[in-house]
Formats: C-alpha cells, structure tokens, sequence
C-alpha cells in the first residue's frame, strides 16, 4: 500500500489481510512527480522482513526503498517526512521574506547557501518557486494541511507534543480556509506575506 494514510489505517489493513493469509507493506512515497518519474522515490516501508525481502526488487524499479520497522512504520515515517517538509518550507518562507525586505537578493542567497548546512531540495526548488510566485500545485496546500493534521493526531496518541507542527498547521489551514488549499504548498511563504501585512 502506497498511498498515504494514518498509521492506524496501516495497522488495521495488515492485521486484517493477516487473516486472510495476505502479506501486506505499508510503503508510502516522498520525491512528488519528479521522483517518480526519475524512479529515485524514497519508499519508507512497514511490514515483515522476509515480505519486504520479497518485495525488494519491485519497490526498487520506483526509487530507494527501506524498511523502518513493522507494519504502520512506513505511514509514522512518513508523517516524520512530513514534518521536515513542512517546516523546512515555512524557515524557507521566512528565509525568503527576510531578504526581499532587507533588501538582499533571494536568487542569490539561493546560490550562496548551496552546498552548506541550509542547502536542501525544498530550499532549491521551492525558495525558487516563492521568488518567482510561482504556485501552481505539485504538492498541494489541503494535502498537506491533512498530513499535519495526521501528524498531530498521531503525535497525541503518544502524548508527544510537537509545537512547530501545530504552528505549520494552523499556518497551513489559515491558507486552506482564506481559499488557497489547491496552490503549492511552498504558498506557505503567502501566509508568512500575509501575517506581514497586518
């Protein structure tokens, strides 16, 4: 199962396929579009060793894959994947603004931070996308206001607090809500554009 969901769902689906004598891998996916037409997806997967060994070669004609841990693990880790998207984004977004307001140009902290600590894909291709106000969906803004929400509902049924997560998802659904849920969700830098003109 490759689609995103709660790893509850995960966890349910494989106990009830167990019954059946049906093997099942959670296996979700991070890379977008680009990645899977690259095959290079990263492939986070749950389940049983020798069904994740069987299942290697065909999970590898896609991108990278790794099992995390028994089945529900590909959809925690996921979620986790999740949160390092969406609050790599928002520092981005900030980043971004920072610039434009002090009057630094953003293309060329893009290309100064490339190679170092704060370099990454988000920071290359979306804090591209933020410059040129470039929104038209790859990952969409609703999509990614449920993962956080399947974040924080996880999270709590550990009694694990994650406050930055609860930050981007409010951030997320104040986005959604002023009607922007099917723009990129690198318009997280519009929320930041428009907490500023308060």
């Amino acid at each position: 199962d490759m689609s995103s969901v709660k790893p509850t769902t995960a966890t349910k689906h494989g106990t009830n396929l167990k019954s059946k004598n049906v093997n099942y891998l959670d296996a979700p996916v991070s890379g977008g579009t680009i990645g899977a037409e690259e095959a290079s997806l990263a492939i986070m997967v749950g389940g049983e060793q020798s069904v994740f060994d069987n299942s290697e070669k065909i999970l590898k004609a896609m991108g990278n894959p790794t099992l995390v841990g028994p089945i529900g693990s590909g959809q925690v880790s996921k979620l986790a994947n999740q949160i390092v998207v969406g609050v790599t984004i928002g520092a981005v977004a900030e980043a971004i603004t920072l610039c434009e307001k002090a009057g630094a140009d953003p293309n060329k902290l893009i290309k100064a931070l490339s190679g170092g600590w704060a370099d990454s894909k988000i920071l290359q291709t979306h804090g591209k996308r933020m410059i040129d106000k470039d929104f038209s969906p790859k990952g969409k803004t609703y999509t990614h206001l449920k993962d956080m929400n399947n974040i924080l509902e996880c999270a709590n049924s550990y009694n694990t607090h994650l406050p930055i997560s609860n930050l981007v998802k409010e951030m997320y659904k104040t986005l959604v809500d002023n009607g922007h849920g099917n723009t990129d969700h690198s318009s997280l830098y519009n929320e930041i554009e428009r907490i500023n003109k308060k």
